[in-house]
């Protein structure tokens, strides 16, 4: 994650915007979501999982925009399903926003 400024933004932010290119449409899809920071490293967190619709989209076009208050930053995104990180982030998940996310 690069950008001093989206950083700071972060550190203020509960949730921040998530734009994605639909698959089928080709458009830009803006949705609020909510993240966890590990150092250098943020994560997002499908609230349906794989049935999500932005995640089936960053499957498909990796390419995402986040925006925290007027900070933005282009990314590309890397999902995992990796069994013991997606435990880990879920754990920081529960930790931020609450034991029933």
């Amino acid at each position: 994650m690069a950008g001093e400024e989206f950083k700071q933004a972060l550190d203020d932010s509960r949730e921040i915007e998530l734009t994605v290119t639909g698959r089928t449409s080709g458009r830009e899809i803006s949705i609020p979501v909510w993240f966890v920071r590990d150092g250098e490293k943020l994560y997002l967190v499908p609230v349906k999982g794989s049935d999500s619709d932005w995640y089936k989209n960053v499957l498909k076009t990796p390419t995402i925009r986040l925006a925290a208050e007027a900070a933005q930053l282009n990314a590309t995104a890397t999902p995992t399903s990796d069994t013991p990180n997606v435990e880990q982030v879920l754990d920081r998940f529960r930790a931020k926003y609450g034991a029933r996310t």
